[in-house]
């Protein structure tokens, strides 16, 4: 090939190039994010002035919805970095950063992290709500009082998966009075009766109830209350069947259904206690939930045990197990509510409950004493015919204080089957020192009624308690009798129960 001609066809390429690189487009500069976050829509990149003739089939054209791919450079071929190395110490400047592993501070923020059942609403409810924040001194004294119990309630609450709420159920029931006792018996924080104590195992006897014991009557709720959800598979309808019993619950949404009628809560015909029940808990809830707005200063509660367990005690007197702990009588009464006498029997108490520091100075004191000096107060089984006078005298303490410490009202003159009296002669710490809510009316334990007696001209409990093969004592405290008896009196006779 001849010089001019390779010249020729030398030049030609290199204009092919010089052509070719002049009709490439500059890289895209990255679209900017908006306010809200959101990237705009990439733009169709532009079509080169000139192009070769294609090699292979024509890509398909893409719909008109779909947005045009656009073509990355390959960073490998891209030059190394050569500008200034800023390195960024806050990434979230101004940014709150919340840790949801560390637990808060204030038992309050807990337990609104918790709340689970949905909320009532309606007229009632703010009725409810007005009536609460318009009572703050009412509700300071029961949010004092739930200071003592409420991180064990709200423990066992989320130890079985339960909503929180169920924590302010003892405002509504027992205002966190352990001592609550109504007109159909309930007693204590949860307010069981005698029978649906004893279905949960809360032994009820005249040394202890469970009922009002915190520990135990907890337990023995939340597993009440989550037997009763399960039924009904609805919380508002479990709350009523607490209140109202789960029987008639049933019927309510039973007789609902069968007239083809809604059978939620809001629309069940029940008593007025049980449609007031769940807006006074909705009400306690709305305020704890945002206090503010109703004017309740919430002080903080410490998210930490405020009590612990002290176990395998001797016999002590309830007045120096509290000296023993350095605390007031008061609030160990109130942290072991189900004692009912001045004497805390071993046999009867699985546990002492005392504030979580006071637990070694207990032990430290304990051990400086003789198990034989614990104890100032003795049980005793009256003999037949001995009186509450009589009782009194021989053991050097008044009528009115043998009553008191043993439960027995005022105007009766029952001598109950056992009795706690002072130890040699007189007690030490004087009953009349200790809580009045310390002594609850004993535990009846009466067998089935098997006849009843007319009282005639020239009876005598001794010849009637004779005559039916009981006591005395029994017929006093089956019938709560005074000290005479009156011609056409009706005394009860039951099967006796040893």
């Amino acid at each position: 090939m001849e010089e001019p001609v390779l010249r020729k066809i030398l030049l030609a390429f290199v204009l092919g190039l010089l052509q070719a690189c002049a009709s490439q487009q500059p890289l895209p500069e990255a679209e900017p994010m908006s306010p809200g976050g959101e990237t705009p829509a990439p733009q169709p990149a532009a079509v080169p002035r000139a192009a070769a003739p294609a090699l292979r089939a024509p890509a398909p054209v893409p719909p008109k919805s779909a947005a045009p791919a656009i073509a990355l450079p390959d960073a490998s071929r891209l030059p190394p970095f050569d500008g200034q190395r800023v390195v960024v110490e806050e990434r979230l400047r101004g940014v709150i950063k919340i840790d949801r592993t560390v637990a808060p501070e204030d038992l309050w923020q807990r337990i609104r992290h918790g709340f689970a059942i949905p909320d009532l609403k309606g007229p009632l409810v703010r009725r409810k709500t007005a009536e609460y924040a318009a009572g703050p001194e009412y509700l300071q004294r029961i949010l004092d009082r739930s200071r003592l119990y409420l991180f064990h309630i709200v423990e066992e609450i989320e130890k079985r998966g339960l909503p929180t709420e169920l924590a302010l159920l003892p405002m509504v029931e027992s205002a966190f009075n352990p001592m609550a006792y109504s007109r159909a018996h309930a007693s204590g924080l949860w307010q069981f009766i005698p029978g649906t104590g004893k279905r949960y195992d809360l032994k009820q006897n005249w040394w202890y109830d469970g009922r009002r014991d915190v520990v135990d009557s907890t337990n023995a709720a939340l597993d009440y209350l989550t037997k009763i959800y399960e039924m009904h598979g609805d919380w508002h309808l479990a709350l009523a069947s607490y209140n109202w019993g789960e029987n008639a619950v049933k019927r309510a949404v039973a007789k609902n259904r069968a007239a083809k009628k809604p059978t939620d809560y809001a629309s069940l015909k029940m008593p007025k206690e049980t449609s007031q029940y769940i807006p006074k808990l909705q009400a306690l809830k709305n305020i704890i939930a945002n206090p503010e707005p109703f004017g309740i200063d919430l002080d903080p509660i410490p998210n930490q045990p405020y009590f612990a367990f002290v176990t395998e005690t001797p016999d002590i007197d309830v007045q120096l197990a509290a000296r023993f702990a350095e605390m007031p009588l008061e609030e160990f009464v109130a942290l072991n509510p189900g004692f009912s006498r001045p004497l805390i029997r071993a046999s009867m108490a699985s546990r002492i409950v005392l504030p979580a520091d006071k637990v070694e100075v207990f032990h430290a004191n304990l051990a400086k004493h003789d198990d034989k000096s614990l104890v100032s107060w003795q049980a005793y089984q009256p003999k037949e015919g001995e009186t509450l006078a009589v009782i009194a005298k021989k053991f050097n303490l008044g009528v009115e204080e043998l009553k008191r410490v043993n439960g027995i009202a005022p105007r009766s003159w029952a001598v109950l089957r056992v009795m706690v009296v002072p130890s040699n002669g007189s007690a030490k710490p004087a009953g009349g020192k200790l809580p009045a809510l310390m002594y609850a009316p004993p535990i009846p334990v009466h067998g089935a009624v098997r006849g009843v007696y007319v009282v005639k001209r020239g009876d005598s409990l001794s010849s009637i308690a004779a005559r039916h093969r009981v006591s005395v004592a029994e017929l006093n405290r089956w019938n709560k009798l005074g000290p005479f008896l009156q011609v056409g009196q009706k005394i009860h006779i039951r099967k006796t129960v040893r």
